[in-house]
């Protein structure tokens, strides 16, 4: 739960002031922005590409077309929609950390992905873009890190064309209660020592494990698209719900 203006909002299980949460998660992914990748894959087992193939498949996104990935990270949904609008389209890739924005820069142009593409630094909660600009926007594991959520869902939504789609993909709530209990005991205890043995930073993934944890949960977060104005909403659970990909339309 958080509160907004001067009041406290979740890093994790801590509480912090509602102004310092950006600069703290700004801190976690400088830390970590060296072995993003690497950790990604040893984290999911390599399942992350599949999420994110999956929710690929969903942009409907047609050459010429315009679309927005938002927390972009390294570049991987913002290399496929790139791939999907074409030359005569166009993805901006937004990140808050000009560390992990500019790692995805380097990747994409190490894919001659350049001319269809562009980079902005921006906190998704006030996004600096027209309204009715994009086509589709995605946010990828990105979600969880913003404080003031509702906010950047409405932002969003004024930057969508009507018709256009978000979609969200998540870190999410098992809805198996067996495979919960064994996804706890990985996420406290591997992913800690795998973040001190690969980048020596236990607790940035210790980070990780808790803010999935505070993130709202699968019937929360529809609850959430729907009072910032998106329609049609609705969630795909993969992995049995560890990951959720929502979808909201604006018309």
């Amino acid at each position: 739960m958080s509160e907004s203006g001067s009041g406290k909002t979740d890093f994790g299980f801590q509480q912090v002031p509602w102004n310092d949460k950006a600069r703290r998660v700004r801190a976690v992914f400088d830390s970590v922005a060296g072995r993003y990748d690497l950790m990604n894959d040893l984290m999911s087992a390599g399942a992350h590409r599949l999420w994110k193939q999956f929710t690929l498949s969903l942009t409907g996104l047609r050459p010429g077309q315009q679309a927005l990935d938002l927390a972009s990270g390294t570049g991987d949904l913002g290399t496929g929609m790139a791939r999907q609008v074409g030359n005569t389209g166009l993805v901006v890739l937004s990140d808050i950390n000009a560390n992990m924005l500019q790692r995805g820069r380097d990747r994409l142009t190490d894919r001659g992905l350049i001319a269809n593409v562009q980079y902005v630094q921006a906190n998704a909660e006030r996004l600096p873009f027209a309204s009715s600009q994009f086509d589709c926007v995605t946010i990828g594991f990105g979600l969880r890190n913003v404080t003031d959520k509702p906010a950047a869902l409405a932002s969003i939504h004024r930057v969508l064309k009507p018709g256009g789609q978000l979609l969200v993909l998540e870190f999410s709530q098992p809805v198996v209660p067996a495979l919960a209990r064994v996804y706890d005991a990985y996420s406290f205890n591997v992913l800690p020592w795998l973040g001190r043995t690969i980048t020596g930073d236990a607790d940035s993934y210790r980070y990780l494990a808790e803010s999935i944890r505070r993130h709202p949960d699968q019937e929360t977060l529809l609850g959430l698209m729907r009072t910032a104005g998106f329609d049609d909403c609705r969630y795909h659970n993969l992995t049995a719900g560890i990951v959720a990909v929502h979808r909201g339309y604006r018309y």
